[in-house]
């Protein structure tokens, strides 16, 4: 995406560029954190319709980003509330005072935490404008509540969530890359076909972009979307740990035992993830490719593990092992690909009273948008299931105490217990039979490169935790 000529301006007279630094950098949404940057520029993208008499203006700009280190540019979305006069209520939120070209000179808010602001965006959802360069799209079956007061979510990092009363929740994409976001657009399309396993889309977001030589010049810009609020909706992992912890706190019962049990949970969850992989194998491209894409899939995963060696050596001790797996499914026929989640854990679902639901369709956010729409194996997402199901009665076993105790063998074998009947439930769910040799290959080296991930990860940040991902890679070699 190139930038709008008047982005790269030759002065800065307002000092715009200097005011919204120190905004991004410290802003939880800021991919870039530990970068030297400078903003490049800054585009409007459009005025939100919906003003009203004494409310703000509301605007959405884009920032240019460029890293001193050479790096890609990035793109990040900054919507806007411009008041004449300063809102005390909102001098957390206060990005500065400047001269706006549009609306003269004013003091400038994150858009996100102004009830006033977002009521313009709520308004132009439920009465999209018919022209101008923000679009505003609307899926059918479903009336907005326009009285619902908007309530800004404290835990979002890479986006920014905001619900409207008890009504819809709206997410509002910070990072911004030029084309179709596939949390948008597999919404869409498992909304349309009646999935029960979604939060429905009721609309989103979206721009012409300024495109590059050579790209589509279809492309846009999707800028948010807004979708059924889950109120009441229980986070998957904190259920999970919740039944962990249930466990722990029964000395002489096994996980069958308890009150808590989660087997079941895990078996609706795996039912829900085969349906949701049907309807999407039904209405996304999906084909059977032939080994050489089996041997593609190898490669990447050899060349990751060889990559984590250097960073987390204690992996050397079952290199052999992982290398055959990987081995074992370049030697595959072929693989049969589709649109799949791409980033499946615990932590992307949420259980309700109408059964479990299937969050954040992006993908895997350390890849690029190219990546996150192709399609790959479903035994993708049951891999990373499955490491979510083994790493929550890890992570509260190693919470529960200072594992000195003389109860902490016994919360190891616990734990184990917990994982394997889990583990086992969701797959038995999820097959509903026997797995296929090819199958059982296909999701044994998925489960070993989610591994190698997890051992990577935990190496650079959490190095007491590594040895939760080290005991499942020491699996591969005892299965």
């Amino acid at each position: 995406m190139t930038d709008h000529p008047t982005d790269h301006p030759t002065d800065d007279p307002s000092g715009l560029r200097e005011l919204l630094h120190p905004f991004v950098a410290e802003a939880r949404w800021f991919g870039g954190k530990g970068r030297a940057f400078a903003i490049g520029g800054v585009r409007r993208l459009g005025e939100v319709p919906g003003h009203v008499a004494d409310g703000p203006h509301v605007a959405i700009d884009l920032v240019t980003v460029t890293f001193e280190d050479g790096g890609e540019d990035e793109y990040y979305q900054l919507p806007l509330a411009f008041y004449a006069e300063p809102q005390d209520r909102l001098a957390h939120a206060h990005l500065g005072q400047w001269g706006d070209e549009d609306f003269g000179t004013c003091h400038v808010y994150d858009a996100v935490h102004d009830r006033e602001a977002m009521a313009c965006w709520l308004r132009s959802f439920a009465n999209p404008p018919a022209d101008g360069p923000l679009a505003f799209h609307r899926l059918p079956g479903h009336d907005l509540d326009l009285d619902a007061h908007s309530t800004l979510f404290s835990g979002e990092q890479s986006n920014s969530s905001v619900a409207f009363g008890e009504d819809a929740l709206m997410k509002v994409f910070r990072k911004i890359t030029p084309g179709a976001n596939p949390d948008i657009s597999i919404h869409e399309v498992l909304t349309r076909a009646g999935s029960d396993h979604v939060a429905a889309l009721y609309g989103w977001l979206e721009t012409p972009s300024i495109t590059t030589e050579g790209e589509p010049q279809d492309r846009v810009l999707q800028l948010a979307m807004l979708q059924q609020f889950l109120r009441t909706a229980t986070d998957g992992w904190d259920l999970a740990l919740a039944s962990v912890r249930n466990l722990f706190a029964e000395a002489d019962l096994h996980a069958d035992e308890v009150g808590g049990d989660f087997a079941g949970e895990a078996a609706r969850l795996g039912e829900a993830l085969a349906e949701t992989h049907r309807t999407l194998e039904q209405h996304f491209p999906a084909e059977d490719r032939p080994a050489e894409a089996a041997r593609a899939l190898a490669d990447a995963m050899h060349r990751r593990l060889e990559a984590a060696l250097a960073v987390a050596p204690e992996l050397t001790a079952y290199a052999d092992d992982l290398r055959g797996a990987y081995d074992a499914l370049g030697a595959l026929d072929g693989v049969r690909v589709q649109q799949i989640h791409g980033d499946l854990h615990l932590g992307q679902t949420l259980r309700t009273a109408r059964g479990w639901k299937i969050v954040d369709f992006e993908g895997e956010p350390a890849k690029t948008l190219a990546e996150r729409v192709l399609p790959d194996s479903p035994w993708r997402d049951v891999a990373g299931m499955l490491r979510s199901l083994d790493y929550a009665p890890r992570v509260v076993e190693r919470t529960w105490g200072d594992g000195l105790d003389e109860g902490a063998d016994q919360r190891a074998y616990r734990s184990a217990e917990w994982a394997a009947r889990n583990r086992n439930a969701f797959l038995t769910a999820y097959a509903g039979r026997d797995l296929t040799a090819d199958e059982e290959t296909l999701l044994a080296a998925y489960v070993a490169d989610k591994a190698v991930y997890e051992t990577v990860y935990e190496t650079r940040n959490r190095p007491t935790w590594v040895a939760i991902p080290l005991e499942a890679v020491a699996r591969i070699g005892a299965s």
